[in-house]
């Protein structure tokens, strides 16, 4: 995945794409991957980095959706449910199973969760990922050794998936141009084109790294910018009403001592009526998350001190010790595309998660909702439209059974290096070559010096901030190490773009601006 020859293939003069997808994060990727699969000629062009803003903020987590279930939306979680076996299916190393524990406190809610979750199991239709079932106090506390014990009444095992979903979007990135797609990262579209009848039929993208300008012509546009997507159908319609309200959705991150298991614990009400995950995840915990609508959308989002708290209050009721503000490693925020409220006062966890599909009269297709286990569907119902509306010919998708970029089943997750799937031994193999790159980004940490240069060479990152939140996810797993590796990272890649100290300099302060956003 070469970024000059992806800028290439855009500045072709009076090409005429089947397909321009714009936005980079899960469902972007998912649209491009699809169209790409059925055979068409696809660019897809993110204005920043691929999985920037919300997608790689997720709670890490491939689920049916059991809150939803809670809520009577059967056909949502039937759905999600599907989507979670072919995600599974198509990225099997990045996608696992993860057992989760609800610990119950009355008898009758052991009676409740058990009958909802044998529920959730039969909604799986095959494509479940484990059976749920009862389990009494003194198992409960094996499973989660730091749970509340006081009052215990049992509990019940579920089965969701995890997965790592900045590395899932870089693999579909990858999956696109190995099909013969195109992606471009860090290159803005600016303005839509439209034909002497109004209809949109091309966009104007401007090239980041050196300000060049490009006309490029497409029989279908896509919108699919996620939190964004109000910005692209304004430049389409100036007049248009905003559609999107970001809600944000806050997570942190915290020891593996303060869960001491590889079961994941789900508080399914908290004291306000919202969910609460507490999940593993490369040798962490990611406790979270809350939901409270936002009144601008932002590519590195703010968290509140509040919002933290929250968090920190109502773990502190299930896990003993309780987690305090100090034991924090990284605190991360990410903002979901929802529909605008239709009532005022209507409450984000009121908002259907479902997804819409809009098109403008001058027939540019918006994309926007759903979620990350939905993005295979959510692609090729976009696609789908773009085919019923005549902009494209008639072809069938066949995602569904697709492996994506590094396919490989049954890896080894005592190894960090699993992510990358079957590129692991080529990423080994750069550490021998070069001894110099097996050095470690931090002495915590298995991360080397050999990812920085992968992810270079072969995954278009182009920033300390592309590489370090996104390719390693080492700033989502301890912030401050993440500054202190900063400048080395920094060093590496100024050596292999041909980069001046002053890049250098000015990439470290970027990030370190950045990073003090997740501490």
């Amino acid at each position: 995945m070469k970024r000059s020859e992806q800028i290439k293939a855009i500045s072709q003069d009076g090409k005429i794409w089947d397909v321009i997808v714009v936005g980079g994060g899960a469902t972007g990727l998912g649209c491009a991957v699809d169209a790409t699969a059925r055979g068409y000629s696809v660019a897809l062009l993110e204005k920043d980095d691929f999985a920037k803003a919300t997608s790689s903020r997720s709670t890490k987590l491939v689920h049916g959706g059991v809150r939803y279930l809670q809520h009577g939306d059967v056909k949502l979680v039937l759905e999600a449910l599907r989507e979670r076996g072919f995600m599974k299916r198509n990225a099997p190393h990045l996608v696992k199973d993860q057992a989760f524990v609800i610990s119950n406190y009355s008898h009758w809610e052991n009676f409740l969760y058990f009958c909802g979750l044998t529920l959730y199991d039969m909604l799986s239709f095959g494509f479940g990922y484990g059976r749920s079932r009862f389990i009494g106090p003194k198992t409960v506390e094996k499973y989660l050794p730091t749970i509340e014990k006081k009052g215990l009444k049992g509990g019940v095992v579920y089965h969701d998936g995890q997965f790592d979903d900045a590395r899932m979007a870089v693999n579909l990135a990858q999956t696109v141009v190995d099909h013969g797609g195109t992606v471009v990262n860090h290159a803005k579209v600016v303005a839509l084109l439209h034909d002497d009848n109004g209809k949109v039929c091309g966009v104007t993208v401007v090239d980041e790294e050196t300000g060049q300008r490009y006309d490029m012509r497409a029989r279908a546009v896509i919108n699919a910018a996620g939190i964004f997507v109000d910005d692209v159908m304004l430049m389409d319609e100036p007049e248009k009403r905003r559609m999107v309200r970001p809600s944000q959705g806050v997570h942190i991150v915290l020891d593996k001592k303060f869960l001491q298991s590889d079961y994941a614990m789900m508080v399914p009400k908290t004291s306000d009526g919202r969910v609460l995950f507490a999940v593993p995840w490369h040798d962490r915990v990611i406790v979270g998350t809350t939901d409270v609508p936002r009144d601008k959308p932002e590519s590195e989002p703010h968290y509140l001190e509040q919002e933290v708290d929250f968090i920190l209050r109502t773990a502190g009721l299930y896990m003993r010790p309780a987690p305090t503000r100090a034991d924090i490693k990284a605190v991360f925020a990410g903002q979901r595309p929802l529909a605008a409220p239709e009532k005022d006062g209507q409450k984000t966890k009121e908002i259907s998660r479902s997804h819409k599909i809009m098109v403008s009269g001058n027939g540019l297709i918006t994309i926007t909702g759903g979620k990350w286990t939905s993005y295979r569907l959510m692609a090729e119902d976009t696609i789908d439209r773009a085919i019923d509306m005549g902009l494209l010919d008639k072809r069938k998708c066949v995602t569904r059974s697709y492996p994506i970029h590094g396919y490989k089943p049954n890896p080894d997750l005592s190894d960090h290096l699993y992510v990358y799937g079957s590129d692991r031994e080529a990423v080994v193999e750069l550490a021998k070559r070069e001894p110099a790159l097996a050095e470690k980004l931090s002495s915590k940490y298995g991360y080397t010096m050999a990812e920085v240069a992968w992810a270079v060479t072969q995954e278009m990152a182009l920033t300390v901030d592309d590489v370090l939140a996104r390719r390693v996810r080492l700033l989502f797993i301890d912030a401050r190490e993440a500054v202190a590796a900063a400048p080395k990272v920094a060093a590496l890649m100024a050596r292999m773009m041909g980069k001046d100290k002053a890049w250098e300099e000015q990439q470290v302060a970027a990030f370190k601006q950045i990073a003090a956003n997740y501490v």
